[in-house]
């Protein structure tokens, strides 16, 4: 019972940590500059958001692993 907890545990904490990682950097749209003072008309971002590649979000996805390889092996036990 322990190691399905503990793999709850991890599997929560890297979806946590995957969908936090975007949150933290800041506003996505934050940087554009307006053209002669006047607003967009659209709110999509100019370029890609950072923060969803699988290069940033590596530790997530390894704590999510973990945590199903530990829910599992509590289940087969």
């Amino acid at each position: 019972m322990t190691l399905i907890w503990l793999g709850v545990i991890l599997v929560f904490g890297g979806v946590l940590q995957m969908t936090f990682l975007p949150i933290w950097r800041g506003r996505l749209s934050g940087g554009r500059r307006l053209r002669a003072g006047q607003p967009s008309d659209t709110l999509e971002p100019e370029r890609p958001a950072g923060g969803f590649g699988f290069k940033s979000n590596w530790p997530g996805l390894a704590l999510v692993a973990l945590g199903a390889a530990f829910l599992l092996i509590g289940a087969a036990i």
